[in-house]
């Protein structure tokens, strides 16, 4: 049974899905229509930090551009341009067993790429969600599904995944900026 989740909440994934090792992580919207005459190119990204909060070397920063990490633990299977569909619309499965040892959270962020030149931002955006599934057998954990009203915004932080007393827990964050792919990558930098 799938855990729904509201801002803000977390769940021990040790605890509800002790045998949890492959998680897919599954994101997904549906576009607004719209009339900035662009199309919508939305792009899942994750930051794997260290205890600095930082990613220890640049590879620890997977995107459409390096769709893997550098332990193998984290892969991005690709990036969907037009979001178009039902269910995910960007997966990134992670292998928790394989996680480099000195890195204590994974955060997942959506940007909307190209969006101050398309005029584009989250308000023009629904359906938002985030969810965690094992990925042996396709059951869903938990899911977090965006409510709020992002008008404003262009980059989001869905939510992140974080090692406490040992335990893989995870955070509906659902927290907007006005920013883009780049304002993250010179927050989580080393």
């Amino acid at each position: 049974m799938t855990i729904n989740l509201s801002k803000g909440q977390r769940i021990n994934l040790s605890k509800e899905a002790p045998s949890l090792t492959k998680a897919g992580i599954g994101l997904g919207w549906d576009i607004n229509a719209t009339d900035t005459g662009e199309g919508f190119d939305l792009d899942a990204s994750v930051f794997m930090l260290d205890a600095n909060g930082k990613i220890p070397v640049e590879k620890f920063f997977v995107f459409y551009n390096n769709k893997e990490s550098p332990d193998s633990a984290v892969n991005h299977l690709g990036d969907s341009r037009t979001g178009e569909g039902y269910g995910d619309d960007e997966t990134i499965e992670i292998n928790l067993n394989l996680v480099d040892l000195g890195i204590e959270e994974i955060i997942f962020v959506v940007t909307i790429h190209e969006a101050e030149q398309r005029k584009q931002n989250f308000g023009q955006v629904r359906n938002s969600f985030i969810r965690i599934y094992d990925a042996s057998t396709e059951t869903e954990i938990t899911k977090y599904e965006l409510d709020e009203d992002f008008s404003g915004e262009t980059a989001l932080e869905f939510g992140r995944l974080y090692k406490k007393d040992g335990e893989w827990r995870f955070q509906a964050v659902g927290q907007g900026y006005n920013s883009g792919l780049q304002a993250f990558v010179d927050k989580y930098a080393s």
